[in-house]
């Protein structure tokens, strides 16, 4: 699991991914990069420990370097997801997460309940509701990766 630790989110982050990995007698290993030069020593420690695949932890930091991370997991053959679309569009395997598409457009319904009058502080807090996979399929094959079908069929958008 790749996570910068300066981000607010990194201790939590690691704890809950240590947990789910603990309850699927799974083990995970954490590398930690808090700026772009520590990309390369992240990637490897990866190698080092022969790691079967990597989460990316979402980050500013990493949304930013999304088509070096893909490279790098390429040029290391190791299998990685994301939180983001743009890392899959960006050349990453795949990619789970929230749908921007759905976060701005639930952003307007806000500013526009704003605008007409409404309190901020009186709106609910939104949690995403539309989550969306991305499959990058030509991704797979540099990978030499067969992508179940069952898996396909779920994906949102299969990038081929």
């Amino acid at each position: 699991m790749l996570v910068n630790p300066s981000n607010p989110n990194a201790d939590s982050d690691t704890r809950q991914a240590k947990a789910a990995a603990d309850s699927l007698g799974r083990e995970i290993h954490v590398v930690y990069a808090s700026t772009e030069r520590d990309l390369g020593t992240a990637f490897a420690a990866l190698i080092e420990r022969r790691v079967a695949a990597l989460v990316v932890v979402p980050d500013a930091l990493f949304v930013g370097q999304r088509e070096q991370l893909a490279t790098l997991a390429a040029r290391h053959a190791i299998p990685t997801i994301y939180s983001n679309r743009a890392y899959a569009d960006a050349g990453g395997l795949m990619s789970y997460g929230a749908s921007q598409l759905d976060a701005y457009r639930q952003a307007g319904i806000y500013v526009g309940r704003i605008l007409s009058g409404e309190k901020p502080a009186d709106l609910p807090v939104i949690q995403p509701t539309k989550f969306e996979l991305v499959i990058n399929l030509k991704t797979a094959r540099a990978l030499n990766l067969q992508v179940p079908d069952k898996l396909l069929a779920l994906a949102d958008e299969v990038i081929e």
